[in-house]
């Protein structure tokens, strides 16, 4: 029998394939995760098919259990596969000119970024399965131990046994960095916008001003934010964001009730936060 190489690049994201020995059908796809987003795409686009590609010859019910195979019921494998999926068609977008527009980049970045925080959930919920402690998660993810927990633990209320939500107030981040924002815009009474009633009394633009100048006093000037994080507790969602100073970091805390309203607010210096 007469062999031959051939070589060529996954049709779904774009990475070298193995070199084909011999003669048979011609390999497209890396695996069944790639072979089943070039399904999707065929789908969007049925126009587009190749002549050469017999869609109706493997069913799309067969074509989801390829996919799915070894992972079903497997939340792990399923977040594995996820990863791996949108890791190769971020690499292709950011690397072959033409694979994507840049609002197509940041979407898919932005969902690695979601998927990787799974994973980073599942490795703590094993990590905890396994008996390590609140501090050494924390010492691994470079955060306090309060701060891990906050993030990642399972809380379980004392009153009931019942596991407490975990689902945050909606567009909570984005209202905590507008209070931050004014803040630092000097615009005292807009911050103050959201303050639930005892917030309202108890801190005036003048005192939350006072507060601004007193942090600026111990670390500098301000330059910026970075990404926020909310999370539930209990009843309430709490937002941190990290808060970059000309001479130091600091972290900004808003904590919002159920009904939306600011219940607390704060920034710590980084010193404070061992």
């Amino acid at each position: 029998m007469k062999s031959s190489n051939t070589s060529a690049t996954c049709a779904a994201c774009g990475r070298a394939l193995p070199i084909q020995q011999g003669r048979g059908r011609r390999r497209q796809y890396c695996d069944a995760t790639c072979r089943s987003a070039g399904r999707r795409q065929r789908e969007r686009s049925a126009d587009t098919i190749p002549p050469t590609v017999k869609a109706h010859l493997t069913p799309s019910v067969r074509q989801d259990y390829l996919d799915v195979v070894g992972a079903a019921g497997d939340p792990a494998g399923l977040t594995a596969d996820r990863i791996l999926r949108v890791a190769r068609q971020l690499a292709a977008q950011l690397t072959q000119p033409g694979a994507g527009s840049p609002l197509a980049q940041m979407a898919s970045a932005r969902e690695l970024a979601t998927v990787a925080n799974a994973a980073v959930q599942t490795a703590v919920d094993r990590a905890r399965a396994a008996g390590h402690s609140w501090k050494e998660i924390g010492d691994v993810l470079e955060t306090t131990r309060q701060a891990a927990f906050q993030r990642f633990g399972r809380p379980v209320d004392p009153r009931t046994g019942e596991p407490m939500t975990r689902t945050a107030l909606p567009g909570a981040a984005e209202r905590a960095i507008a209070i931050f924002a004014n803040n630092a815009a000097g615009e005292w009474e807009a911050a103050r916008a959201d303050f639930g009633p005892k917030m309202l009394e108890g801190l005036s633009a003048s005192r939350l001003s006072d507060g601004w100048v007193r942090t600026t006093g111990l670390i500098g000037r301000y330059e910026g934010m970075g990404e926020p994080f909310a999370h539930a507790l209990g009843e309430h969602t709490i937002v941190d964001i990290p808060l970059h100073f000309e001479a130091g970091e600091a972290t900004g805390r808003v904590t919002f009730d159920s009904d939306g309203k600011v219940v607390g607010l704060f920034i710590r210096p980084a010193a404070e936060q061992q």
